[in-house]
């Protein structure tokens, strides 16, 4: 049983290559198995076919070339190269009978191919794969016959045992588990698309919210100033309050858009310390009523390209959510330092800190760990502010124990670019 041990050893090489590319495939994330990839993986899968051939006799390789050539053919639509290539290699061990055999069969091959694809994927999952199993054993049946009409001295049962088991069953493995990962990779594009859908509703939902309310407060007083004429006193006000309002629901837009669209307008070189100075400066007396203490250590000068009124935002957001966690008083400690071509921001405050859960949706579009007091907004923009700076955030935290922000930018050096501002 020579030719079915070699067969199933060529078939075990087969199955683990298939694995590989499957888990190259995952963990570059693709939503579906590239054409390259697979082109790669039948024409490799040829190859190694070809040099594990049995041959027991000069003129006569058994092997399972067949199988790369009827999944590549049905599956990718590359049959005719596929078919061409088994020709060719073939060759390269010489021309003999079993060559004129090979030509003849993948020929036909080649024409079958390119006349039948087209239905075969009208058929379901599973008529495929019946489809390739019965090609695979339509195949077997008509190399075997060839061998028997050729007379070789080689065991006859060994030779028709091995390919009317080994070949349709490869075929099968291989079509199985490319209907498989098909399958769960359109499961994942569907579930994907769901998750958008229900983060676009649950959008919708809040900033409907967050507008709707300054909006109902300006028709109001819109519908108060065209009830009955009132003094121009009166009609300041709520002209005054109507305005208020109006800049209110521009606000919601405006976060919205940071989140939404993070961009930068106006490049210039910030001054990290300097500008974290001016923070603490403008939050000193919300520090102060809530009894907490900033203490700062910027050590060195740092440079980063970047807005400042969009830099002040995002630490505002930041500290303000620090203060705020820390309803008794407490210490908020800001520090700087570098890591390779980036400037750490470390901001720790010791108030209430976060669960796992909290800290995993924080940043998420209107969602607040304030309750009812917070609009979620805060977050969302200073996310979509460093995101758009080209920065990134690590955030730890521990119920009880407190939170540390850490904020990384790209450092500049201001020398080589004084064109920036």
């Amino acid at each position: 049983m020579e030719i079915t041990r070699h067969f199933f050893f060529t078939l075990s090489l087969l199955m683990v290559l298939l694995i590989i590319c499957l888990i190259w495939t995952e963990r570059k994330r693709e939503l579906s198995i590239t054409k390259k990839i697979a082109t790669f993986y039948f024409i490799f899968s040829l190859l190694i076919t070809l040099h594990f051939s049995y041959q027991p006799l000069p003129d006569y390789h058994f092997d399972l070339r067949m199988v790369p050539v009827v999944i590549g053919g049905l599956y990718l639509g590359i049959g005719p190269l596929l078919s061409f290539l088994t020709i060719v290699l073939r060759g390269m061990h010489g021309i003999d009978m079993g060559f004129l055999i090979n030509v003849i069969l993948y020929l036909s091959l080649a024409l079958f191919f390119w006349r039948f694809r087209p239905s075969f994927w009208k058929r379901t999952p599973k008529g495929r794969i019946k489809y390739s199993v019965i090609v695979a054993f339509i195949i077997s049946i008509l190399t075997v016959s060839f061998l028997c009409v050729s007379s070789p001295t080689v065991n006859v049962f060994d030779a028709w045992f091995a390919y009317m088991v080994v070949p349709p069953l490869a075929i099968f493995m291989i079509a199985y588990c490319i209907e498989f990962a098909k399958k769960s990779m359109i499961m994942h594009q569907q579930l994907i698309k769901t998750e958008k859908l229900h983060a676009i509703e649950q959008m919708g939902a809040a900033i409907s919210h967050e507008i709707r309310n300054p909006l109902t407060a300006a028709l109001g007083f819109v519908q108060l100033l065209l009830e009955e004429p009132k003094e121009m006193k009166k009609k300041v006000e709520y002209l005054a309050i109507v305005k208020e309002e109006l800049e209110s629901a521009e606000r919601v837009i405006q976060d919205y858009l940071t989140f939404a669209k993070p961009s930068i307008k106006q490049r210039e070189r910030v001054v990290v310390d300097q500008e974290l100075k001016k923070i603490i400066h403008m939050l000193h007396p919300i520090a102060n009523g809530n009894s907490v203490e900033i203490l700062s250590h910027f050590p060195t000068t740092y440079y980063i390209e970047g807005d400042k009124q969009k830099f002040h935002q995002c630490f505002l957001n930041i500290v303000k959510n620090a203060v705020e966690s820390m309803p008794d008083g407490g210490r908020i400690n800001m520090e700087t330092s570098s890591q390779g071509s980036f400037v750490l921001i470390r901001i720790q405050d010791y108030g209430v800190g976060m669960t796992p859960e909290q800290l995993q949706r924080l940043g998420e579009p209107y969602y607040s760990t304030k309750g009812a007091k917070g609009t979620g907004l805060g977050m969302m923009v200073t996310y979509g502010i460093v995101k758009a700076m080209n920065g990134t955030i690590h955030v730890t935290s521990e119920i009880g124990k407190g939170t540390t922000f850490t904020v990384a930018f790209p450092l500049m050096d201001w020398k080589k670019n004084q064109n920036v501002v």
